[in-house]
Order: C-alpha cells, then sequence, then structure tokens
C-alpha cells in the first residue's frame, strides 16, 4: 500500500530510543546524534521505494556524516510476515549497500510508533538540538529520480548541518507502508 508521510512539525523532539544493530549492540538516540544533527530512516530491505533510494541515500549519509550529521536507519516492518526483511537479510542488505551507519531492528515496532513513521522510506532531520527540521522526500519522483534531480533531503539537512533551519516548503516522502504486527 502505497502511503505518504506527513509534513514536518517543526521543533518537534526527536523520542530517545535502544535498539540493536546487526551484530546485537545496543545503540541509542546518544550514539547516532552528530554534533550538527541527526537523520533517522525508516527503510526495509524489500520496498520497491526503499531500493529506488537506497544507494542516493547511502551517498547522501555519507556526505551528511562528513558534516557533522548523525545518521541511523531502522526497520520496524514485521519480519516474521515479511522473511526478506529479516535480520540476517538486514544484515546482507548493509553490506552490500555499503552502509556507513547504524541499520537497526526495532522488533517491537515502539520507536516507529514513537517516531509517528507511516512509511518506507520516512526521513526525520533533526538540528543539534534534536528538534525535527526535516521529514521530507530524498529526491523528487523516487522511482526514476531524473539526472541531475535536486537531492532535497541532502540539501536540506546540509543547511541545518550549518546552523539554518529546514526547508519551509517540504514535500512529503513516499513509500510502502510499515508492515505493522496484527
Amino acid at each position: 500500500m502505497l502511503l505518504e508521510t506527513p509534513l514536518c512539525d517543526f521543533g518537534w523532539k526527536a523520542p530517545a530510543f535502544q535498539l540493536p544493530d546487526l551484530d546485537g549492540r545496543s545503540i541509542g538516540l546518544e550514539d547516532v546524534r552528530g554534533p550538527k544533527g541527526m537523520l533517522v530512516a525508516f527503510i526495509c530491505n524489500h520496498c520497491p521505494y526503499v531500493k529506488a533510494i537506497i544507494a542516493g541515500f547511502v551517498q547522501d549519509a555519507i556526505k551528511l556524516q562528513d558534516l557533522g550529521i548523525g545518521v541511523a536507519a531502522i526497520m520496524s516492518n514485521d519480519y516474521r510476515a515479511y522473511p526478506a526483511d529479516a535480520p540476517d537479510r538486514m544484515k546482507a542488505f548493509a553490506a552490500e549497500h555499503s552502509f556507513t551507519f547504524p541499520y537497526l531492528l526495532d522488533e517491537s515496532q515502539e520507536v516507529a510508533r514513537a517516531y509517528g513513521a507511516v512509511c518506507t522510506p520516512d526521513f526525520f532531520g533533526f538540528d543539534a538540538g534534536l528538534g525535527l527540521q526535516y521529514r521530507g522526500r530524498i529526491v523528487e519522483n523516487p522511482m526514476k529520480p531524473a539526472p541531475g534531480a535536486k537531492r532535497e533531503l541532502l540539501e536540506a539537512m546540509s543547511a541545518v548541518a550549518n546552523g539554518k533551519p529546514g526547508p519551509q516548503d517540504q514535500k512529503a516522502s513516499m513509500g510502502c507502508s510499515l508492515k505493522w504486527k496484527a
């Protein structure tokens, strides 16, 4: 089911979290938070929208990490109902795409609920004080971005890293619905 995310609620504070990474280490908000802000991306392995943007997302994440923005990806789908999202598949997906950030498992789905995540991908960009500044898409037409398409997430979070607010005009991210447990 195709969904769009709600638009940015500027200043909304990032909820704390503590989740296992793919090696079983516990990673929390303070571990992810960078000196200039934080980007949390709710993704999964099987969603065609995530598959379409993942290479660009990893490239953008590297640039943002270089600017002092901490990055984490969180997988909150019910992987028992969607085995392509199981932890072993997450590990392979992260390796295949050369993640430079933690890929965390939200098995209880409590973190997705706390953030109000609705789809994959769903991006939450926070400033240094952990106030929400971006909740939009990564790029226009994520399934087939045009050459030279504006990297909306990268531009917004680069501005945030430089102490500016997120853009007032944000386009909602689009993707597959989160797969909630029954």
